[in-house]
C-alpha cells in the first residue's frame, strides 16, 4: 500500500515538469513538412504561385558566402540570407557586401545550438541579440526567423515575437549540408519538393555542415534557377514572396493567426499531426511542379537522398 503511494506521489510530482518538456518542445512538430504544409502554409514559407523565394542558412563567412554573391549576380538573383549572429558579428563586412549587393538580411539565431532544454529567457536574449547586429548591417529592421535545424520550441515562438519576427521555414530543400552532396544531387532534391510559391532552403557556409559542401550548393544554383524561370518563376526574396511581415495581422499562417497561436495549436496537435505523417527519407513533400529539367518528376525524386539532421 506504501509502495503504491509513494509511486503515486512521484507521478503526480513529475506531471508538472512533463507538462512543461511538452509545452517547450510541442510547437516543434511544425518541422514535419507534410503537417506544416498542410496546416501552416505561411511557416511553411508559401506565397505567390508565380514566385519562389530563394533562402540560405547559416552564414556570413568569409570565404564562402562572396562566392555565393558572385553565383547570384550572374544569375541575376537575390535571396534572402538567414544569417546567425556571431557570424554577422564576427565578419560584419561580409554581411555588408551582401545587403549592398541587393539581398535581404533574416535572423537564423545567435549560434546554431540544439534547443531541447527550456531556457526562455535565453531564447529571447539570443534571438534580440541577432536580430539587433543583423539590423545594424542591413540598416533596416530584420522581418524574418529560422531557428537552427529549423525547430520552433515554445521559447523560440515566444522569443520571435519579441524581436518582431515572423518565423519561415521552408517548402524544399537541397540537402547540401551533407559530405556526400552533389550540384546534381542537390538540384534533383530541391526540384522534387518545389513548386509555385514555394521556399528553398539552401547554404551559404559550411559553418554547421560537412566541410566543403557549400561548393554542391554553387554548382546548383544555376540549374535550380534556370528551372524555376523555364517553369515561368520568378526567383527573389522573401520580401518579395507575397507574404506579409509581422505585425500585419497575417501572422505565421495562411489564417491571420499570430506566430504564437500557430505554434500552440501545433503544440495541441502535435500527436494528431505526428500519426500517418510520413515523408520518404525525411525529404519535405510539398508536392512537386512539373517544369523542364526534371523538377516534381521521378528522376528528381530517384536522386533524393537520405539525411540526419536538418539544417
Amino acid at each position: 500500500m506504501r509502495q503504491g503511494s509513494r509511486a503515486g506521489r512521484a507521478v503526480y510530482a513529475a506531471a508538472p515538469v512533463v507538462a512543461a518538456a511538452l509545452a517547450h518542445i510541442g510547437p516543434a512538430v511544425t518541422w514535419l513538412p507534410e503537417l506544416r504544409r498542410r496546416r501552416f502554409p505561411g511557416l511553411a514559407g508559401q506565397g505567390d504561385a508565380g514566385h519562389v523565394a530563394l533562402t540560405f542558412d547559416d552564414g556570413p563567412d568569409p570565404v564562402s558566402t562572396p562566392r555565393a554573391l558572385d553565383a547570384l549576380d550572374g544569375l541575376g538573383v537575390r535571396a534572402t540570407f538567414f544569417f546567425l549572429g556571431e557570424n554577422v558579428a564576427r565578419w560584419p563586412a561580409v554581411a555588408g557586401d551582401a545587403v549592398r549587393r541587393g539581398h535581404e538580411l533574416a535572423v537564423h539565431g545567435w549560434s546554431h545550438g540544439r534547443p531541447w532544454l527550456p531556457s526562455p529567457g535565453r531564447d529571447v536574449r539570443e534571438v534580440l541579440r541577432a536580430a539587433h547586429v543583423v539590423g545594424e548591417v542591413a540598416g533596416e529592421a530584420p522581418r524574418w526567423y529560422r531557428p537552427p535545424y529549423g525547430i520552433l520550441t515554445a521559447g523560440r515562438w515566444a522569443a520571435a515575437r519579441r524581436a518582431g519576427l515572423r518565423p519561415v521555414l521552408w517548402t524544399a530543400w537541397g540537402r547540401d549540408w551533407r559530405e556526400d552532396a552533389t550540384p546534381a544531387s542537390v538540384r534533383a532534391t530541391v526540384a522534387a519538393s518545389l513548386r509555385g510559391g514555394g521556399t528553398i532552403l539552401l547554404h551559404d557556409t559550411d559553418h554547421t555542415s560537412a566541410p566543403g559542401s557549400w561548393r554542391a550548393t554553387l554548382g546548383a544554383l544555376p540549374g535550380i534557377v534556370r528551372d524555376c524561370h523555364e517553369a515561368g518563376l520568378e526567383v527573389g526574396p522573401l520580401g518579395r514572396h507575397g507574404m506579409a511581415g509581422p505585425g500585419t495581422g497575417t501572422g505565421a499562417d495562411a489564417s491571420g493567426d499570430g506566430g504564437g497561436g500557430a505554434g500552440a495549436r501545433a503544440g495541441a496537435g502535435a500527436s494528431r499531426g505526428a500519426a500517418g505523417t510520413r515523408t520518404s527519407g525525411g525529404a519535405d513533400t510539398a508536392g512537386g511542379w512539373h517544369g523542364p529539367g526534371g523538377c516534381g518528376d521521378e528522376r528528381g525524386r530517384r536522386a533524393v537522398r537520405d539525411g540526419a539532421d536538418p539544417p
